[in-house]
This record gives C-alpha cells, sequence and structure tokens, in this order.
C-alpha cells in the first residue's frame, strides 16, 4: 500500500485535509528544496489551531470578535483562541530588579539612535523605466569614479550634477538619523565609516545614489530609568511567548495526532 507524500492530519478524530494544509503552507517559508518543511509548519498551525479552539470549547470560552485593523475584526475563532490564551496564560510583570539585571549584562545595547551627516549625488530615473534607469546608472558609474579617484570634489559633483535639491549645498543632507531616508539607502549607510563613500551608487525607488558618510555620532548609553518600561515590556512578551509555546505543547502531546511528524518544529 503506498503512502501519500502529503498526507492529511487528523487530531483527535478530525481531519484536516491535505488541501486545507496546501493552502496554509503559503503562508510559510522553508528552505530552497525543501517543501516538506513549510508542509510540517502549516500542518503544525492548522493542528494547534484546532487544538486551541477544542480547548476553548471546553472550557466553554466565549468572546466577542473584536477590531484588529481598519475595517477588520476577529473571526469568531481568531476572538475565541484569543479569549483562551488569555484566561490560560498568566504572567506577570518582571520585578525590578530582574529588569535592572537583564539591562546590566550589557548596557551598552540599549543606546539613543545615531546621528550621520550625509551628502549624496543623485542620479534620477523613474524605477518602472528600465531605459532609462540603465541610463542613469551609467550616469551614476561615472560620477562615482570620479568621486573615488579625486578628479573633482564631491561637492562640486553634486553641485553640477545631482538631480536631487541638495545640490544646491554639494550633496549635503544634513543630519539623518534611523528612518529618515529608504531602507536601501540606511542599509548603504550603516555599511560607511566617517569620510567613505559607497564602493558603487546605491539604487532607491528614487534613482541611483553616490552616498558618502561625512560624520557620525553614536547614540549614547541610555540610563536603567530610560530604558526600564520598554526592556520590562520586552521580558513581560518573551515570558508570554514561552508559555504560550509550552501550553501549546501540553496540548499538542495530550492530543492523539496522525499525520506528519509536527513536535519537532
Amino acid at each position: 500500500m503506498s503512502v501519500a507524500l502529503f498526507p492529511d492530519m487528523i487530531v483527535n478524530g478530525i481531519t484536516i485535509p491535505s488541501a486545507a494544509i496546501a493552502a496554509e503552507a503559503q503562508n510559510h517559508h522553508a528552505p530552497k528544496g525543501k517543501p516538506g518543511l513549510a508542509w510540517r509548519m502549516a500542518a503544525r498551525a492548522l493542528t494547534v489551531r484546532q487544538l486551541l479552539l477544542e480547548e476553548a470549547q471546553r472550557r466553554g470560552v466565549a468572546a466577542v470578535p473584536e477590531e484588529v485593523g481598519a475595517g477588520r475584526s476577529e473571526t469568531e475563532d481568531e476572538a475565541q483562541i484569543r479569549a483562551l490564551l488569555e484566561t490560560a496564560i498568566d504572567v506577570s510583570t518582571p520585578p525590578e530588579e530582574a529588569v535592572r539585571a537583564e539591562w546590566v549584562k550589557a548596557p551598552d545595547r540599549y543606546r539613543a539612535p545615531p546621528l550621520w551627516e550625509v551628502s549624496h549625488i543623485l542620479c534620477a530615473c523613474d524605477p518602472g523605466e528600465n531605459e532609462g534607469a540603465i541610463g542613469a546608472k551609467a550616469r551614476a558609474d561615472i560620477l562615482a569614479d570620479a568621486a573615488h579617484k579625486g578628479l573633482r570634489r564631491f561637492a562640486d559633483l553634486a553641485a553640477s550634477d545631482s538631480d536631487c535639491g541638495s545640490k544646491a549645498n554639494g550633496g549635503a543632507l544634513g543630519q539623518l538619523g534611523p528612518g529618515d531616508t529608504v531602507p536601501e539607502f540606511e542599509a548603504a549607510l550603516r555599511l560607511l565609516g566617517e569620510g567613505e563613500m559607497t564602493p558603487a551608487p546605491v539604487r532607491t525607488r528614487f534613482g541611483w545614489h553616490v552616498v558618502r558618510l561625512d560624520a557620525c555620532a553614536e547614540g549614547q548609553v541610555l540610563p536603567f530609568d530610560t530604558v526600564r518600561p520598554k526592556l520590562a515590556e520586552a521580558m513581560e512578551k518573551a515570558a508570554w511567548t514561552k508559555a504560550a509555546r509550552s501550553f501549546v505543547d501540553g496540548l499538542i502531546s495530550a492530543a492523539q495526532i496522525s499525520g506528519p511528524d509536527i513536535r519537532t518544529i
């Protein structure tokens, strides 16, 4: 008798069809060439959902769906699972001494955001225009080469060739912090030391940039009293996640389950 490669799950006598698992698998990412892992992750997710609903019904948990976003409310099942977890998992706020002990382990981790002084040369192009992007990249390569070789001053190149309004200031954008620029631009900045330029132009939705980090001020280490509220919240969330995982593992251990192995995920 042949065995299905991707079988149904049977959870306490309830069948979760392979088609439902296949649909759920699209929401789970696995390494290339390992589709079985995404399948098992999906099977676990649907199994856990079934077990949580069964446990909510066993305990007589009732819940009213809440709004979770603009124009979207929980389904009845989502509301029941939320109410169950609120009932079953009780995590207290960590005591002051525990929060302080966590901070003392590495206070250097908790800093104010850095400030960067940045200059750039922009060769603008429409993100959807392939031919224009190629031309902008070629122009950016020429400008980057001239800047790296010192053929002209960076500020002069920006003033004469940049497509950004900052050209009036020699390409200077002033002080920037995390989140002030698009992600690709910020990622390039974080790789630079003071006075360094990007080795090649950087592509963003605005075009191609030659970027120079003029100065960098590392954020100051934050005092414990400033860090404490967010650190305590993070510790409480971590404790809740651990408790929730333990609760779910207990439901899985007590259940009658046949199908893909979901216990090692």
